[in-house]
């Protein structure tokens, strides 16, 4: 969200006028013309720069203007480049006009690269981006050289297919030079900042480790001194891009091409052969000739470009991973320990997958730093790594992984909830995986209670996961706890909140009084109720006995915005339950759940909103299930007769009380299921005219509710369908019918208020009074056949359709 003064800005800037735009263009052109560039400059240039980026549509300079801009980018104030470069990429390149590329600024390769129009200008500046890094070591130090490889690096991100397998060898060689052979003195000058910090000297000194020692190993991003040579930044620079390099170019099969594979290798990694790796070498800096040394080298002190790349990161990884353990003097350095732990550990598990012999000499480096992170929960997130490590290799090293999936699924969600670095990388890994945790970890889809508690906790966050994710919890042991579940996440949240707020200073309303949800959560009789929401496993019950209970003593937290704002995700979850129950279940599960949702429409937080949206969703979904088994309606009968008997639902839960009428009336038929006996049809009917009785012929005390006519009309259009189908009913509906005739005739009737809806209402009654006068008509019409509601004239051979469509297509296909 931005400000309202950053508002009103791009308002402005979206709404300039031409005429007005084109003499800001002229003012500004005057002020370049200048010999200096003060402040008024740099404002305007911002301020075309907000214009330009804050429309969708792309403009076109002046010619003289976008020329000025050009050279600005040679300009000796970075301010001036910077600028320039951000204004020409929201830009239209001048027709015909060629921009050279220097490598002396970056900012000219930025503008290239946004403004590259085919493969083939991409491919261009790739070449001449890599031509820029094969500079001699001894040349005096190219400071461009830092800001090339990541122009690379976004080369890589959006077309990968640009580079040439000459550029690949040529890039891993580099890339093997600036992990494992750069310098190990400090640079002379000042701190260059950023990841480097240490105290100034005059002499080059040796590179430290982060605990103050001498490094006495090779240069790694956890290097300290006070300052830095350019093959140490790119050695920074290499390991920042070294994963994606490795997943785009190093999983390449032979005979399969670049593209082929940097589009494969975005979706997942390919298993490829075993490779033996020699000593280390160190590959020699020639002068602008570098040598490309191919898969098939009869050379075997060198190896194949691909495989030294791999064999150095391993190296790399393996020295961060000993690097991490040393104690950091600042705080910022321990930050910057568990970034690099993260990339190392990632890097590792790419490697072992593209190498599977690698994985017998990662694992027991893997195993240790597990063991030493494990109780240490500020390490959460370098410790997902490692359980990505676990889940990919943890088969073939055959260990044992129970103690990093207790870690994760059930140690991680329970206390650190309201993380929401963690939640996102947590629930990243497992839309990542959740196929093969389905597979290889039970502890996956009985470990929803505590996953579902970053839902609770954070629901605008994290509901598009949890969108991806339902899917794969719900099967057939799992599916009826995970319903409870998901109607008491309004109840979980509270008392998530209440967990936190426990633990601190008492915690008062503004009126001073204290909360007494949370001497309830501290009160060790109630302390059950709490419990069994904040479980961390399945399988201990499917819901609480004293739901109401709970509903009571968490009455002060409905209007609490995270309970709010949960309230509000849960139909769109159950929405994608329901639709996933329907392929897993059999009928028996599915005649439970709808017992579930006639038993939970009461038994639910009083939130009004909330409660009317979960009505509304089970109605849809009740009425698929009855569509989609009508033998479920004969099979549930007790219990719909019994909720369609009660009247206070027609008021308090109009919407699924009108569909479970309706279900009665369209599905107790001998043409849905031969169990429909008479007597079945009569004890429905008796039930639904007591309720309709009871409705219209008594008078509502003031104020109270009067039934929906939607409900009117839908009980009885169920009981003429009823009566249809067993003829001696039909006197008893069409007395009713006739009385309300007589009544409406009278003016207007206590139970309606509203005279268009009576009038609807009579109508409605008068066309089924008209039907049951014939019966024979009435059961056609109101219990029609499945050939008529499901016609198939175009493939009944019986019928001349069938001839007048061919012939029709064969008219329409002739030329």
């Amino acid at each position: 969200m931005y400000s309202h003064g950053s508002e009103s800005l791009i308002k402005q800037a979206r709404e300039i006028q031409e005429s007005e735009l084109q003499k800001f263009y002229s003012r500004l052109l005057k002020l370049l013309q200048a010999k200096e560039f003060g402040h008024e400059t740099i404002d305007s240039l911002q301020r075309l720069h907000l214009i330009l980026s804050a429309t969708k549509y792309t403009r076109t300079l002046p010619t003289e203007l976008q020329r000025r801009l050009l050279s600005l980018l040679s300009s000796p104030v970075e301010q001036l480049q910077v600028l320039s470069s951000a204004v020409l990429r929201e830009t239209l390149p001048l027709s015909g006009q060629e921009l050279n590329y220097n490598q002396d600024n970056s900012h000219t390769a930025a503008l290239l690269l946004s403004q590259a129009g085919s493969r083939a200008d991409l491919s261009s500046l790739c070449t001449q981006l890599i031509r820029s890094l094969e500079n001699r070591q001894s040349d005096p130090p190219n400071h461009s050289l830092i800001h090339t490889l990541p122009i690379v690096n976004a080369i890589l991100t959006h077309s990968p297919e640009c580079l040439t397998e000459d550029h690949v060898t040529l890039l891993s060689k580099k890339l093997v030079d600036w992990l494992r052979y750069a310098s190990i003195t400090q640079g002379v000058g000042a701190s260059s900042g950023g990841f480097f910090t240490g105290p100034r000297s005059r002499q080059p000194v040796p590179i430290a480790e982060l605990d103050g020692t001498v490094s006495g190993d090779f240069f790694t991003v956890l290097c300290v001194g006070q300052g830095f040579t350019e093959d140490q930044w790119m050695n920074v620079f290499s390991f920042s891009m070294l994963r994606h390099w490795l997943l785009t170019y190093h999983s390449v099969p032979s005979g399969v091409t670049i593209t082929d594979a940097a589009n494969r290798l975005q979706l997942s990694f390919s298993l490829s052969h075993s490779h033996s790796f020699s000593n280390d070498d160190r590959s020699e800096f020639d002068s602008s000739v570098v040598s490309m040394v191919s898969a098939t080298s009869s050379s075997s002190r060198l190896l194949p470009p691909k495989e030294r790349v791999r064999e150095k990161a391993f190296q790399y990884c393996l020295r961060l991973i000993e690097q991490s353990d040393r104690k950091a003097h600042k705080r910022t350095d321990t930050e910057l320990q568990k970034a690099c732990l993260v990339e190392a550990v990632c890097i590792l598990d790419c490697v072992c997958v593209e190498d599977t012999s690698l994985v017998y000499r990662t694992f027991p480096c893997v195993k240790a730093l597990f063991g030493r992170l494990s109780s240490d929960l500020t390490f959460a997130r370098v410790l997902l790594p490692i359980a990505q490590f676990y889940l990919n290799h943890g088969e073939m090293a055959a260990v044992d992984c129970e103690s990093v999936w207790k870690l994760v699924f059930s140690q991680f969600p329970a206390e650190l909830f309201n993380d929401p670095f963690l939640a996102h990388e947590l629930l990243r890994f497992l839309r990542l995986n959740h196929e093969n945790l389905l597979l290889r970890v039970p502890q996956y889809t009985r470990s929803f209670p505590n996953l579902l508690k970053f839902l609770a906790w954070d629901s605008p966050a994290v509901v598009d996961d949890f969108v991806d994710l339902l899917p794969s919890l719900v099967t057939v042991e799992t599916a009826v706890e995970l319903l409870h579940t998901l109607l008491d996440l309004p109840c979980l949240s509270a008392t998530l909140v209440l967990q936190l707020r426990s633990t601190s200073s008492p915690i008062s309303e503004p009126s001073g009084r204290g909360l007494m949800s949370l001497d309830a959560f501290r009160n060790p009789a109630l302390r059950g109720l709490f419990l069994y929401l904040l479980r961390t496993e399945a399988g201990s019950g499917d819901t609480i006995d004293r739901l109401s209970v709970l509903h009571e003593l968490l009455a002060e937290a409905v209007d609490w915005p995270r309970v709010v704002q949960c309230a509000q995700t849960v139909p769109v979850l159950l929405h994608i339950f329901f639709n996933t129950v329907l392929k897993v279940a059999d009928e028996n599960l599915l005649a439970h759940f709808m017992l579930v949702m006639l038993e939970r429409s009461s038994l639910l937080l009083k939130l009004p909103a909330y409660i009317k949206e979960i009505h509304r969703v089970f109605s849809c979904h009740l009425l698929r299930l009855c569509k989609l088994h009508p033998s479920l309606v004969v099979n549930q009968s007790h219990e719909l007769l019994e909720f369609a008997g009660t009247t206070a639902n027609v008021y308090s839960k109009e919407e699924i009380f009108t569909h479970v009428v309706w279900a009665l009336g369209e599905y107790l038929s001998v043409s849905c299921d031969s169990r429909c006996s008479v007597k079945l049809i009569t004890s429905c009917f008796e039930t639904l005219e007591a309720v309709l009785f009871e409705i219209t012929s008594s008078s509502p005390p003031p104020g109270a509710a009067r039934p929906a006519p939607r409900v009117v009309t839908t009980l009885m259009s169920a009981l003429a369908k009823l009566a249809s189908r067993s003829h001696d009913l039909i006197p008893r509906v069409s007395l009713f019918l006739s009385k309300l005739r007589t009544a409406s005739r009278g003016g207007s009737v206590a139970w309606c208020s509203d005279e268009e809806d009576l009038v609807a209402i009579v109508t409605r009654g008068e066309e089924l009074w008209s039907l049951l006068k014939t019966p024979g008509v009435a059961q056609s019409v109101l219990t029609p056949p499945a050939h008529v509601t499901t016609p198939q004239w175009h493939r009944d051979t019986n019928l001349s359709m069938p001839l007048q469509l061919r012939t029709l297509t064969s008219l329409t296909h002739t030329q």
